[in-house]
């Protein structure tokens, strides 16, 4: 087994969600500020293993009011839980660039697992010689099993905000020796 680490590229990833308001609009946002360590095997991908800590008062839905609302007690409560944290337990190795990555997110304090699906996106050279590696990834939450149980009842009935919240993530990797050089 041969692990080599992977930096991810802020300025070509994102880390995003996606959550309904009153019923029947989605309301798009992504997390700013986040680190990462990824060991790949080369052999063998299901060797793998992921650890991302996110700073959760780097929410952005484009609407400072509810952004401000999102880091308040009411939600993430950013002063007492300032990081999101994912940590992979198990990768399963689907082929064909197909991957589940099983672990524990962290969320305001509670750790539930869950479970990732992945697509190897793609992989090549850059300009500079380094090696890089694109992949997506996506999940569905319940918001209240994290212990973020705000809402409000809407006169037509339904709530305010859903409680499913879709994760996806698009990222793009660079082999930790070749980092430096771009």
């Amino acid at each position: 087994m041969t692990t080599r680490t992977w930096n991810f590229d802020p300025t070509h990833s994102e880390i995003s969600f996606t959550v309904r308001h009153m019923m029947f609009a989605k309301v798009r946002g992504r997390f700013a500020r986040w680190t990462g360590d990824i060991d790949l095997d080369d052999q063998n991908l299901s060797g793998s293993t992921l650890d991302v800590r996110i700073d959760a008062a780097s929410i952005d839905t484009h609407e400072d009011k509810r952004d401000a609302h999102l880091r308040s007690a009411d939600f993430f409560d950013v002063d007492q839980f300032p990081e999101l944290r994912f940590t992979s337990k198990k990768v399963t190795d689907g082929g064909d660039g197909e991957l589940r990555v099983t672990g524990d997110l962290t969320i305001h304090g509670v750790t539930r697992e869950v479970e990732l699906e992945v697509e190897l996106t793609g992989k090549g050279k850059d300009p500079w010689g380094g090696d890089r590696l694109g992949f997506t990834a996506k999940a569905d939450i319940n918001r209240k099993d994290f212990g973020l149980h705000w809402n409000a009842a809407l006169e037509t009935g339904g709530v305010l905000v859903s409680d499913k919240v879709q994760i996806g993530i698009d990222v793009e990797l660079v082999r930790a020796a070749a980092a430096a050089a771009a």
